[in-house]
């Protein structure tokens, strides 16, 4: 695969007009929140960097540049240096962040480029950030090809796509307005502006596989490839019910299922291929079966087709439960986001408690699809012995609609997204009101159309 002009941009000239219009194209104008940048100091992102501010001036935005130490490379503490005062040379807001603990002794680029991810959602997140910035350009597109092609499992780069991390990046947008420029267009326009950067020695390194890739894409005489595009076609989007679980049709498409599965999951690991693929083959057989992929459990039978949260990975895989501390936002499960107003509760599962419920907690669950009732969070009462669905003083707020919202492509601008904290919708999946002294909560729906209207 070889990159030519054709793939990227190459005029330097119009580069400014071209990023500022894609930005233009994703990004609010005059609002006080700011944007995050992803900054590690090499070429692309101080390119970005350059075209972002003067974007950011124009249209009255704040910038804040984020940059991650590794600290794999002897000289990571003096390249975090040169970012800090490259963005501030741009009057551009600035934030180290350094990836602390024991580093793995395999899989170090899968597992810093996870790292990198976390602590910019984190960060950008608590600085009420909706969107972070990304540098990747044509030629990382080609790269990441190259590599799929000698067996990586390395995802596909888009221009605009959900943070890849949860739940750390819940309610985030990536965005990479470079992705049509080639890597040394944007460095000749930095040489034209006296600019500097790093050269990661890592980059040269057979190593890593993206250096390997990037080797071969030099040295390569094939013929020129385009970039692959998908064609979307026409798909019955899913339909969220009560308590996370999600409806979708037989017909569904593989990118959705994937989706549907991970969110109701509430993990960050996709399906494999191969176990993807074989329960499209029995929904589109009209089979009627059970499967469990990425922690979730789908359930196809004649009438319908309904994904939510495998209660008996409890039993496999236990998860603590989860102290809640006032004033605090904590997700449980990669699910629920709860808040309380005062010490004392703490979240757990229904699972292996729900005939300790109340006659009414438990006509309520009835409601759900029994599969789905023991995977509801409940509270526990330091001075009480018997759970409940909902307590005085504690907000539960569902991170499920949200999620796959995002997940789907239901945004396509910084307008669109979640203005409630957190990135979650004020909905309650299972409580019509946000405290339930009473303890008599009602159930709610919420639709496909619901989803498609900004909270």
């Amino acid at each position: 695969m070889q990159l030519t002009p054709d793939i990227g941009g190459t005029d330097q000239a119009g580069l400014a007009a071209r990023v500022h219009a894609r930005l233009d194209q994703r990004l609010s104008r005059d609002v006080d929140h700011p944007v995050a940048l992803a900054l590690s100091g090499g070429g692309d992102s101080i390119a970005l960097l350059r075209l972002a501010a003067t974007w950011a001036r124009a249209r009255g935005r704040r910038l804040l540049a984020l940059t991650v130490d590794h600290g794999l490379q002897a000289d990571s503490a003096a390249w975090t240096a040169f970012a800090a005062e490259a963005a501030r040379a741009q009057g551009v807001a600035w934030i180290g962040l350094d990836w602390r603990g024991e580093k793995p002794t395999t899989g170090i680029t899968a597992a810093a480029r996870l790292a990198r991810h976390r602590l910019i959602a984190n960060a950008a997140r608590d600085a009420g950030a909706r969107v972070v910035l990304f540098a990747h350009n044509a030629d990382d597109i080609a790269e990441a090809d190259w590599m799929r092609a000698q067996g990586s499992t390395l995802g596909r780069l888009r221009g605009w796509t959900p943070s890849p991390v949860w739940p750390e990046g819940r309610g985030l947008m990536l965005a990479r307005p470079l992705l049509s420029e080639r890597r040394e267009t944007l460095r000749n326009w930095l040489r034209g502006q006296g600019a500097d950067w790093i050269d990661d020695p890592a980059n040269e390194d057979p190593r890593y596989g993206r250096s390997r890739a990037r080797q071969a894409l030099q040295a390569s005489t094939s013929a020129p490839v385009a970039p692959s595009r998908v064609v979307a076609t026409p798909a019955v989007q899913p339909i969220i019910l009560d308590g996370g679980v999600i409806q979708l049709d037989r017909s569904v498409r593989a990118s959705i299922l994937a989706a549907a599965l991970v969110c109701a999951g509430g993990g960050s690991r996709p399906p494999r291929g191969d176990r993807l693929s074989a329960v499209l083959d029995r929904l589109r057989a009209a089979d009627n079966f059970v499967a469990v992929l990425s922690g979730a459990r789908l359930e196809a039978t004649a009438d319908r087709v309904i994904v939510m949260r495998e209660a008996g990975e409890w039993s496999r895989r236990p998860i603590a439960p989860l102290r809640l501390e006032p004033g605090q936002a904590a997700v449980w499960d990669g699910r629920c986001l709860f808040t309380a107003r005062e010490p004392g509760w703490t979240v757990v599962a229904a699972h292996g408690r729900l005939s300790s419920l109340t006659v009414r907690d438990r006509t309520t669950l009835n409601r759900l699809p029994p599969a789905a009732r023991a995977a509801v969070p409940v509270l526990l009462r330091d001075d009480e012995t018997a759970p409940v669905l909902a307590g005085k003083g504690v907000e539960q707020r569902d991170l499920t609609a949200e999620r796959l919202r995002l997940a789907l492509d239901e945004t396509t601008h910084e307008d669109d997204l979640n203005h409630a904290p957190d990135g979650v919708t004020p909905w309650n999946p299972l409580f019509s009101r946000k405290d339930i002294p009473d303890r008599g909560p009602t159930l709610g729906l919420r639709t496909t159309e619901d989803l498609n209207e900004p909270a």
